[in-house]
């Protein structure tokens, strides 16, 4: 990260690159990145036309959206992880299976929140 020094809107200019940067690594490098964002494309029009409310809308829409926010939050763990060291080490893989759990588990919470809604 060059420029940490940075103050004002200029640290904000910078915040917002270092995020575009991070959204195209996760896109270059995680499949599953790619897949949430394909789910959330497919999932926000219907959202849109099938909640009937703001706030069911927010929670579908939303619902996706912490999804891909947890995967984001994984794949960050995963690079830390293997930028360490690629031999197997006990935290390296519970690290990985802990991030895992989390995307599994907003996953579930995506398909709690939409089945609860439209039924």
């Amino acid at each position: 990260m060059a420029n940490q020094n940075a103050k004002g809107l200029q640290r904000l200019i910078n915040a917002c690159f270092f995020s575009a940067a991070g959204f195209k690594a996760t896109w270059t490098h995680e499949e599953a990145f790619r897949q949430e964002v394909l789910l959330f494309v497919i999932t926000t029009p219907l959202a849109v036309l099938l909640g009937e409310t703001t706030v069911e809308k927010l929670l579908l829409i939303g619902s996706i959206v912490l999804v891909m926010l947890v995967e984001l939050l994984n794949s960050a763990v995963e690079a830390v992880v293997d930028r360490v060291g690629l031999e197997h080490h006990e935290l390296s893989g519970r690290a990985k299976d802990i991030g895992s759990a989390a995307v599994m588990l907003s996953l579930v919470w995506a398909a709690v929140t939409w089945t609860l809604i439209l039924i």
